[in-house]
């Protein structure tokens, strides 16, 4: 892009910035238009995740039209006041996405799941598929998907949880329930 055509994209985007500071839906349609795969290639090469970074392109554009009377030309380009908008979202989702997993992480090391592993130690101390697959069909529906996506599908509850689209705390106590329930139908002593 020649120096003319960055100055007359500039007064254009500060023009759009303008009427959508007013309230104007077709020039904030058109600054979208003109900007949006600039901010989602940002965004991208920061979360390295074409869902999160769709997402949160979303909320730049949200913070956008709520905030477009901020800008300050004589601060810079709207394009940098946007891609500084950008950036600081997407920086701010790795460190709340990196939060999340510390805390998961922790909360999973200090929970002891004590169902599961005598339900497993007793399935695999009997080798019985058929036995377990009798006391699955005992769980609810709800129980059976979870307990089955967690531990037959291989996924961590954050990912059954992502995948049934229900809060982690809902898979876990889910999953909990229902090894409790295998357990009895098995006759394992499960605690908790």
């Amino acid at each position: 892009m020649t120096g003319v055509d960055r100055a007359t994209e500039n007064v254009t985007l500060t023009a759009l910035l303008a009427q959508i500071a007013a309230g104007e839906t077709e020039a904030f349609t058109v600054f979208y238009e003109r900007t949006s795969a600039r901010v989602y290639g940002m965004v991208l090469r920061v979360l390295r995740d074409p869902g999160y970074s769709e997402e949160t392109t979303q909320e730049v554009y949200l913070q956008v039209w709520k905030s477009a009377a901020s800008f300050d030309p004589r601060q810079g380009s709207p394009l940098s006041w946007l891609i500084t908008l950008a950036h600081r979202r997407a920086v701010d989702r790795v460190r709340s996405e990196q939060s999340g997993t510390d805390r998961e992480s922790t909360y999973g090391a200090a929970s002891y799941y004590g169902p599961f592993d005598a339900v497993s130690e007793e399935v695999a101390r009997r080798g019985d598929k058929n036995d377990v697959i009798d006391c699955l069909g005992t769980l609810t529906e709800i129980q059976q998907e979870t307990v089955v996506l967690a531990y037959y599908g291989g996924l961590t509850y954050r990912e059954v949880a992502e995948r049934l689209s229900v809060a982690l705390p809902t898979v876990k106590s889910r999953i909990r329930d229902g090894l409790r329930r295998l357990g009895q139908c098995l006759g394992v002593q499960v605690d908790g």
